[in-house]
């Protein structure tokens, strides 16, 4: 069972993360641990591993969780371990290490061999602790997880990011862990690889705690456990609950803000309608006392009454609508950042079914071996909502490249339209990390727009006054991705084709429906390399295409 009881913790700089956190995880249940990135997920996950101490409350986990981080970084060849959002030291260390001692069997498998080798001493028994079988069930886990070309003495720098992730996971066997912690468990790996995983989930018996934005895989969990800046709330039932849940929320929120919407209409109208009456009141009294012939002290004193009476009124009304506007201010708060967004992508310049790229029998070669056994053909027309799937190494980006005109084929013949297209990698390459968040923006703006202007287009994609000044390389993934739809906004046209390059990686689910609402909203061509299948049902892509499948 796992425990926390009135748990908080501060970072080092006395900064309170998150604090009075309560959750009891029961022995084999499956519990899914959601939030926005920065809120303390990967801390909680730390904390249940006994890697953090809290700085008030207590934590229980009995038996000791397996403990599954996060692994960043993607490129193949050039895989790096690294400090999430949260920190963690020990995965910053994994690449000077070898897979055995990555897994923590490093000593226990030296005393193996050991003892082989005649070395039968006292010391290397007490390691060994009778597991006789460790080689072969470690073998055995790298097979179930499709490594089982890794060896247990290789670099741990040696192996792309999807391996890195399947060796952990084997570990699960290898230690034969009844509670497992699991931290974006689902990034890197490929469709296969993601399979193996449901999988295991489906039909373990092991207990439980997963942080993901992988959708399908929350679908798979038994509850939810959302953080938050306020605690930590927990939904019974799957993710889709969940949603389902938070939709019902969302519709009660949005009747509200139009109900007070509609009274503030109101009460704006009955002011103006109040005032206007009695404009005409004072107007005819004033007539009233002309024709009179008052004296002017007496027509000084009835207009500072009027004035007076007029005050009053104003404030009353004042009152009420500012009290109504107050009311709506703090609704609109609560409102999904995505809702709170309006992208307004202009429509594609070219006409629908134009052929933009035409790839006929094309192949590539690095170091005089060709990239597919068999030449690709490939069309992409204009308005086309496109799939590219296949296994890490299966030659996606360079598909992408050639689709882009940045490299040319080996063999066969590539033609391309004039039109102008964004990519969008894993890394935000769009993104200049040496400007500032305002500077980008206004690297952006070819349509002219003022500076007061593109300051509120920042603000509406949640860059407040305190972002403006910070340099893009000191973004998180999320936000370097909405600066990136951001400046789309602020071009004076949009692209005719977007490419996507595996885009829900490392983003949280605020992200991912971010993220979804502005893919959906644009119209042009859309060109998508990833394996979220949710994702792309979501933004109506219909085709695939798997380079040498």
């Amino acid at each position: 069972m796992l425990s926390l009881q009135s748990v908080a913790y501060a970072h080092p700089n006395k900064d309170i993360l998150f604090s009075d956190i309560d959750l009891v995880v029961n022995r084999h249940e499956k519990l899914a641990l959601i939030g926005n990135n920065g809120v303390g997920k990967s801390t909680l996950l730390r904390l249940l591993a006994g890697e953090l101490r809290p700085s008030s409350g207590v934590v229980l986990a009995d038996p000791k969780p397996y403990y599954v981080p996060q692994i960043a970084g993607h490129r193949e060849g050039n895989q790096q371990w690294q400090p999430g959002s949260e920190g963690f030291e020990k995965v910053g260390q994994a690449n000077s290490q070898t897979v055995a001692q990555a897994l923590g069997i490093d000593r226990q498998l030296d005393a193996l061999h050991r003892i082989l080798a005649g070395e039968v001493t006292g010391e290397n028994l007490r390691l060994l602790d009778d597991d006789w079988a460790l080689e072969e069930r470690c073998n055995e886990a790298f097979s179930l997880w499709g490594i089982g070309g890794v060896d247990l003495s290789q670099p741990m720098s040696s192996l792309s990011g999807g391996q890195k992730t399947k060796v952990l996971l084997a570990g699960i066997a290898i230690h034969d862990a009844a509670t497992v912690l699991l931290d974006e468990p689902s990034n890197h790996l490929d469709e296969s690889g993601r399979e193996l995983l449901y999988r295991y989930i489906r039909s373990t018996r092991n207990t439980l705690v997963v942080v993901s934005h992988d959708r399908t895989l929350l679908d798979l969990l038994g509850r939810v456990a959302e953080l938050s800046r306020r605690g930590i709330t927990v939904y019974g039932g799957s993710y889709g609950n969940y949603v389902e849940q938070r939709g019902i929320a969302s519709e009660a929120l949005n009747q509200d803000i139009k109900s007070q919407e509609k009274a503030l209409r109101k009460a704006r109208e009955t002011e103006r309608e109040a005032m206007q009456r009695q404009q005409k009141l004072d107007a005819r009294g004033r007539k009233k006392q002309e024709k009179a012939g008052l004296p002017t002290i007496s027509m000084d004193s009835f207009r500072d009454n009027a004035e007076k009476s007029t005050a009053r009124m104003k404030g009353v009304h004042s009152e009420k609508t500012g009290s109504i506007e107050e009311r709506l201010d703090e609704l609109r708060k609560e409102l999904p950042d995505k809702d709170r967004m309006r992208l307004g992508f202009d429509d594609p310049a070219l006409h629908t079914g134009k052929v933009l790229v035409a790839l006929n029998e094309v192949n590539f070669g690095y170091g005089g071996r060709l990239l597919w056994q068999q030449p690709l053909s490939l069309s992409i027309l204009s308005g086309q909502r496109l799939a590219i799937k296949g296994a890490n190494g299966s030659g996606k980006t360079t598909l992408i490249r050639m689709i882009l005109g940045e490299l040319q084929p080996s063999s066969g013949r590539a033609d391309r339209a004039v039109f102008s297209s964004m990519y969008i990698d894993q890394d935000y390459s769009l993104i200049d990390q040496t400007l500032t968040v305002a500077e980008q923006a206004q690297a952006f703006n070819t349509s002219g727009l003022l500076e007061h202007e593109i300051k509120n287009r920042l603000t509406r994609f949640l860059f407040g006054s305190g972002h403006w000044d910070r340099h893009c390389g000191a973004l998180s993934g999320g936000e370097k991705m909405r600066l990136c739809l951001c400046c789309l906004t602020i071009a004076a046209q949009s692209p005719d084709m977007i490419v996507l390059d595996e885009p829900t990686n490392n983003l949280d689910i605020q992200n991912i429906e971010i993220l979804t609402a502005a893919v959906d909203a644009y119209r042009g061509t859309l060109v998508v390399v990833s394996h979220d299948e949710r994702f792309l049902k979501e933004v109506g892509v219909e085709e695939v295409f798997v380079p040498g499948g």
